[in-house]
């Protein structure tokens, strides 16, 4: 078998499912050249992973992509809420959450909201925009070896189809291979964590006459809890074709050739009430929760994302939003560093950001299915206590690491509470403000993209901070916007009526915010300084890692 001749990439993706996808997308909107690899002939057929939570779909607004994601789960747009139920004829149930999103309050922090969107919908939807923003997007394709060094990754990678071999040299290469990486495993790179948490079997199925059953329960997910037949259903389509996780006991020796038909069926049929059902099954897959962290994100050039990175409980969809995040922190910092714009120290920052949040939010998805009870699972004893919420868990995460200046070391990596206020390492805040001489409105989260943006005052006290970040941008030929929010003649940017960006951002008139790529506040001033051109200045090239104090 003869080996071709090696094509050049800044970046080879390796899991082309929804990790791999996003960071393709993220990278080709920010104009970087990659390649991704993925073994499988296409993309995911079975409806799973369906939860895509606020800041997930904020990230994919920003991407370009928000709408056409909901227009693909529009089949699920109805299903709001998570029942709990010992069958489905054995009265209402209790629901866990009426609504997903209105019980969240979202709207008051963001422009965007939680979407259903199963993972077999979802991922045609990254593949298509990712391929249209320039990714060289090759499915059947597996990574065979690798080796590094200081200077970049040379991978040889097989066309499962045709047997070709290629030699890929990139810069970098992101390992969004799945839960038992071969990437992660070629690094020994270990795991810690309490492990396996329980295991599923996936049943997919075909009932018309369970929609009469249901009714009007628009659940997302409906917990079953008859001992002796539990389980969780969730909807496919709201008319016939549905999905039910049974619980699997491999441990004590149950195999998956132990899931007949006939036992599915029967396990259906008591599990939701109905012993008539019609039932037709139509796949079965087996699925493990875990919760681990690996030890470090990073070995030079090769980096972690998704599954490959952290493995945590499906409830509550933490593990693939978790994931989406991890590529949208790291996109923007391979284009600033891969773009000369930033020193390769901006990478180390990468799993300094995003370990400590995969951590605590483990811990939450197992919590959250502890208050579930979901099918399978028996925490260990000592668990327990006041958890934060849902959407907290989404947008109030912090960030502490070299690529944020000021942040308070002594807040949790997770708040108790949602408070988003302008603070160094928080998601910016969310107003709503339309551009001078134009009435339509927008987000400030979709000013964060491809540059840094520095917010002042339109009155007279943001004047300094405005014309040095001009020359701040010009001198150090850094990406970097700079925006007078208010009302007035100098107004870049006009707030909702009787709204104070000032207060919500927690500077003044005489102050400044940066906010990174990914809309994370970078460094803050609550008021004015002597020389807003040297402030400025240091601190952008520390967070760029551009200077000896940003090395560090």
């Amino acid at each position: 078998m003869q080996q071709h001749a090696e094509v050049r990439v800044p970046v080879l993706i390796v899991g082309g499912s929804l990790v791999g996808l996003s960071t393709s997308l993220f990278l080709g909107r920010l104009d970087i050249e990659h390649m991704l690899v993925e073994r499988h002939s296409d993309t995911s057929r079975h409806p799973r992973g369906r939860g895509n939570n606020v800041r997930t779909m904020e990230v994919f607004r920003t991407a370009g992509v928000e709408e056409h994601i909901r227009e693909a789960g529009q089949v699920l747009a109805g299903n709001h809420g998570i029942l709990q139920t010992p069958s489905l004829t054995a009265g209402a149930g209790e629901w866990l959450i009426k609504e997903v999103q209105h019980s969240s309050g979202a709207s008051r922090f963001s422009p965007s909201a939680w979407c259903v969107c199963s993972q077999n919908d979802l991922e045609p939807v990254l593949l298509e925009h990712a391929r249209k923003h320039g990714g060289d997007l090759r499915f059947s394709t597996e990574l065979r070896s690798f080796e590094q060094d200081d200077t970049g990754v040379f991978a040889v990678v097989e066309d499962r189809v045709t047997g070709r071999l290629e030699t890929v040299r990139a810069d970098y290469l992101v390992a969004a291979d799945g839960p038992r990486s071969p990437v992660r495993e070629r690094l020994g790179i270990g795991r810690s964590g309490p492990g396996d948490l329980f295991h599923n079997v996936s049943i997919t199925f075909r009932s018309r006459g369970l929609a009469a059953v249901v009714g009007d329960r628009r659940f997302i997910v409906c917990y079953l809890t008859d001992p002796a037949a539990d389980g969780a259903l969730l909807p496919v389509d709201n008319v016939e074709n549905w999905v039910f996780h049974a619980p699997w006991q491999p441990q004590d020796g149950e195999t998956l050739e132990d899931f007949t038909d006939e036992r599915c069926i029967s396990h259906i049929r008591r599990a939701t009430g109905v012993l008539d059902l019609d039932v037709e099954i139509t796949g079965k897959a087996p699925w493990h929760a875990a919760e681990r962290v690996a030890e470090r994100y990073a070995d030079r050039r090769v980096f972690l994302a998704g599954d490959s990175a952290h493995e945590m409980s499906p409830t509550g969809a933490f593990g693939s939003n978790t994931g989406i995040q991890d590529a949208h922190n790291l996109a923007w910092k391979l284009a600033a560093v891969l773009g000369g714009t930033a020193g390769p120290g901006l990478l180390e920052t990468y799993e300094a950001e995003r370990r400590p949040v995969a951590v605590a939010t483990g811990q939450r998805a197992s919590a959250r299915s502890e208050e579930h009870s979901h099918p399978g699972y028996s925490p260990a004893p000592g668990g327990g206590g006041r958890q934060s919420g849902m959407l907290t868990v989404a947008l109030g995460y912090r960030y502490r690491s070299g690529a944020v200046l000021g942040a308070d070391p002594q807040l949790p990596v997770v708040p108790g509470q949602l408070v988003l206020s302008g603070e160094p390492g928080s998601r910016a805040p969310h107003l709503w403000v339309h551009r001078a001489g134009d009435n339509r409105m927008i987000s400030t989260l979709d000013l964060y993209e491809r540059s840094f943006v520095l917010l002042s005052d339109a009155g007279p006290g943001g004047g300094a901070w405005h014309a040095a970040g001009a020359r701040v941008a010009a001198r150090l030929r850094a990406p970097l916007d700079a925006y007078r929010i208010g009302e007035g003649p100098d107004a870049d940017l006009v707030p909702e009526t009787g709204v104070d960006w000032r207060a919500a951002h927690g500077t003044t008139g005489e102050g400044a915010l940066l906010v990174r790529p990914d809309g994370f506040v970078a460094w803050r001033s609550a008021g004015s300084v002597p020389d807003p051109e040297a402030v400025l200045s240091d601190a952008l090239e520390s967070l760029l890692h551009r200077s000896p104090a940003g090395r560090g």
